[in-house]
């Protein structure tokens, strides 16, 4: 992957962060621009018939955060949000970054209507967070730990801190 595709890549990462941020300070679901998600997955399609998923010994960490990213957001595309994540799962773990596998595993288990396995979705009820329904709880915090996540409790009052 050539240096102006790298950029172009953690340029549309700022756009989508951007809009991100702006919805949740302002509230404002209106200004949710869909349009933003649907141009980043038709630009991540091309790297990744190209490329394939790339490594972090090809592209750097930023670049593979940056494209785990993108595809986390790939909402609208659950057959392409599968395709990456098995495309992440062949790479050896130090290619790839096993939280992202984490987190786009439950993305994808939660769209299918299943449970996820690490405790990483939630959504709104009320005023509160609360966790997408989770298969396992007993063996949760084995699961996260295996891919490099904070024990669910930890993640849990993170969450809440910052949801002040």
């Amino acid at each position: 992957m050539d240096t102006s595709t790298r950029k172009t890549i953690l340029a549309r990462v700022k756009v989508d962060q951007a809009m991100r941020e702006k919805v949740a300070e302002s509230g404002d679901m209106t200004i949710w621009e869909a349009t933003v998600d649907r141009d980043n997955t038709a630009y991540l399609k091309t790297i990744v018939d190209e490329h394939g998923w790339p490594r972090i010994s090809d592209v750097g960490m930023e670049v593979s955060q940056a494209t785990w990213l993108l595809a986390q957001h790939a909402d609208h595309d659950l057959q392409f949000q599968l395709r990456c994540l098995e495309l992440m799962k062949t790479l050896p773990s130090g290619d790839v970054s096993l939280q992202n596998i984490a987190y786009l595993e439950d993305r994808v288990r939660v769209a299918q209507g299943r449970p996820q396995l690490y405790g990483t979705q939630f959504i709104r009820e009320g005023d509160n967070l609360i966790p997408q329904p989770i298969q396992d709880e007993v063996d949760l915090d084995r699961r996260r730990q295996a891919m490099g996540l904070e024990s669910f409790e930890s993640n849990m009052r993170r969450i809440s801190e910052r949801d002040k």
